[in-house]
Parts: C-alpha cells; structure tokens; sequence
C-alpha cells in the first residue's frame, strides 16, 4: 500500500500558463515560474507540463522556457508537447525533466513508442490518451493535431501496454476544465483492464472527487488542472494544493 499521487497540470502556450475548457477556450492565468514556486511551497508530488501548441503547429519543443522551469521545480517534472524523436528526448530529459509525455507523435508513428522505452527506460516514458465520447456516448481516442486516429480505444491502450510503456494518462476531453468530476466508471475500467499504473486527468471539482477516484478505481495518481488554479464561482487565480496530511490519509 502506498500513498496517493496528486498531480497538478499546467498547459503552456508561447511563453505563458493557460486553461482551457473541453481543450478549447484558453485563459490566460500567469507566469509559470510562479506557479512552480508555489506548487514548490506547498510540496506538491509531481508536476505536468505540456506544451498544447507544440505538435498542433507542428514546431519544436521551446527548450529555453523548459530549462526555466525545470531549474525552478524542485518536484518531480513530466513534459509533453512537440517529442518527434529520441534526440528531443535526450535534450529534454537533460534539462532537468524526469518523464516525458507522448501523445501525438504516437498517433502518427507508433513504433516511435517501442523506441523510446528500449532507449530511455519504461519509467521515464508516459503514452498519453485523449478521450473524447461520439455521438452515441462511446468513449473513443482523439487529437485536434492527428488525422490516425485508432478506432478501437482499447485496441490502443493495448497496444500501448505490449511496449512497456511506464505509464499511462487519461485525458477526458469532454470534462477538461468543466469540474463536474471525474468519470470513476471509466476510469475504474480502464485502471482494472490494464496493469500500467494509470494517471487520470478531467474534470476534477474537489479534494473530494480526487479522493473517490483513488478510492474507487485502481488508478495510480490524480491528476487536475482547474481545481488547482481556481477558487470560488468567479473562478479567481489562486493556486492550491492539498494538504500533505489529507492526501497521506488516501492509500492505493
């Protein structure tokens, strides 16, 4: 048994931090090396970085912001956004970052997956899934830079687990920024289907709803965005974390 893993997400676009909302209608909300330092303060577990222009204006990875923010962030660092190859791998992982997150260059070569595990190591790998559902309510996989995208949602995830991937995150498109909570039901599936420990990210209102899907599902980490950038009904920047006593009282 072992502690939860909370994680916050940040989504940076040019030189600043934004959130969006079903992955669109992005507001700007800072500067990142504040929000580090604050996460920082607070002894946050782990921290998620990506870069959501990168792969959709098809351009390389802004190293000199990721250097930046990598010697402020005293926590563990993933980075996704613009990895085409296993040399932006080895730039980013020396710049300070512990994992790198692939999304949509899995869509467009997947065999890219087998190489950076044998090169890099299962545990510095995470394959990220985004997950939307269709018009009759089935979750299936989805990218706004992609035309590949797999038709069988869990054919991939498969897939993705044949390569020893270290680890698996789920994106809900359809509750990104939303706070109406996770989806359990899905995650509980997903998390029992697969052996890859799983990080969920989606519509998280609470500490409360991050502490029901650690409870109710076997993913591995909770992972949010609004939650720890927003307070009150006016949605008012103001960065939180958990307290570490409250998220030392969830075991998985």
């Amino acid at each position: 048994m072992k502690r939860a893993r909370i994680i916050p997400v940040l989504l940076l676009k040019n030189q600043g931090l934004c959130k969006t909302i079903k992955f669109g209608n992005d507001r700007y909300i800072g500067d990142p090396l504040n929000a580090v330092k604050i996460f920082n303060a607070k002894q946050c577990d782990e921290l998620v970085l990506l870069d959501i222009l990168a792969s959709r204006e098809d351009r390389g990875i802004n190293l000199k912001k990721i250097e930046e923010i990598a010697l402020e962030c005293f926590m563990p660092l993933a980075y996704g956004g613009g990895i085409k190859t296993l040399s932006d791998i080895e730039v980013v992982l020396k710049l300070g970052v512990e994992k790198v997150i692939l999304n949509s260059v899995l869509l467009e070569n997947f065999s890219f997956l087998k190489e950076a595990v044998t090169e890099f190591g299962g545990s510095t790998i995470v394959a990220s899934v985004d997950v939307k559902k269709n018009f009759f309510g089935k979750y299936g996989v989805y990218s706004h830079s992609s035309k590949k995208i797999p038709n069988d949602m869990y054919a991939y995830l498969n897939l993705i687990q044949a390569e020893n991937a270290g680890e698996l995150m789920i994106n809900c498109v359809d509750l990104d920024g939303t706070r109406l909570g996770y989806d359990t039901k899905l995650a509980a599936k997903i998390s029992e289907q697969f052996s890859m420990p799983v990080t969920w990210c989606g519509g998280c209102s609470s500490f409360e709803d991050m502490k029901n899907l650690m409870e109710s599902t076997q993913v591995s980490a909770a992972a949010a965005g609004s939650f720890f950038i927003y307070k009150g009904a006016l949605q008012a920047v103001l960065i939180n974390y958990p307290e570490p006593l409250e998220i030392g009282n969830i075991i998985v």
